[in-house]
């Protein structure tokens, strides 16, 4: 969903070095993958098709932060009843 982002923290020889990857457009997300050792956060369409790619050394990544956009909807399913009582 527009917005969604991954923070990347790697470690750079004598310092770390913070990246991000968002989300940018309506219908888009971001993707994470671990394989082989190395990291990929992806940005993908809705068709799945991928916009771009960020690739990493496993053993160099620090911290991968994901940070998805509060869903408006989520906390309106809380509150409402799933559906009436028939007896009232």
């Amino acid at each position: 969903m527009k917005g969604d982002r991954v923070e990347i923290v790697v470690d750079a020889g004598d310092t770390t070095r913070t990246y991000e990857v968002v989300a940018s457009r309506a219908g888009r997300r971001v993707e994470t993958a671990v394989r082989r050792g190395v990291v990929e956060v992806s940005e993908v369409t809705r068709s799945g098709t991928v916009v771009r790619t960020a690739r990493f050394m496993a053993n160099r990544v620090l911290a991968l932060v994901e940070q998805p956009v509060p869903r408006e909807d989520a906390s309106e399913a809380e509150t409402r009843p799933l559906r009436e009582d028939p007896k009232s």
